[in-house]
C-alpha cells in the first residue's frame, strides 16, 4: 500500500481541489474503498479516478478537515491507510463592512465578520488610525 505506513497527513487550502492517493497491490487486485472517519464524503463534490486510487474533492472548506480512510481488499485481506486533512484558509468575508453615511449625532453601526483558518483578527481603523 502506497502511502507506506498506517498514518499521513495533508493540508490544502480553501476553494482548492484535495486530491488523496492510495495505491494497493496484490493479487487478485484490491479493491479501494474511501471514508471520512465521523463524516460523510461530500457527495456533490466527491468524485473518483484511477480504478478509486485517487480520491478528489473540488473547493474544499474548512468543513473538509478530518481522517480519510482508504481500505484495499481482496479475497486474502485487507489493508487500510488514514491521512489527516487539515483545511487552512486566508481570511475571507462572512458579512463585509458597508459603507454607512450618517447625519451629525445620528448612531450608526458597523458590522465585520471575517472567518480563515488560523481564526483572522479583526482590527478596527478611522482614517488609518486604530480606534
Amino acid at each position: 500500500l502506497t502511502p507506506t505506513g498506517s498514518t499521513s497527513t495533508k493540508v490544502e487550502l480553501r476553494g482548492n481541489v484535495l486530491f488523496l492517493e492510495c495505491i494497493a497491490a496484490g493479487l487478485p487486485t484490491p479493491v479501494i474503498r474511501w471514508i471520512k472517519e465521523g463524516g460523510e464524503l461530500p457527495a456533490n463534490r466527491t468524485f473518483f479516478e484511477n480504478f478509486k486510487k485517487t480520491l478528489k474533492i473540488i473547493d474544499v472548506s474548512e468543513a473538509d478537515s478530518g481522517n480519510y480512510k482508504c481500505i484495499a481488499r481482496n479475497t486474502l485481506g485487507s489493508v487500510h491507510h488514514v491521512i489527516s486533512v487539515t483545511v487552512k484558509a486566508a481570511p475571507y468575508w462572512i458579512t463585509e463592512p458597508r459603507n454607512l453615511v450618517l447625519s451629525p449625532g445620528e448612531d450608526g453601526t458597523l458590522i465585520c465578520r471575517a472567518n480563515g483558518n488560523p481564526k483572522p483578527s479583526i482590527s478596527w481603523l478611522a482614517n488609518g488610525v486604530p480606534i
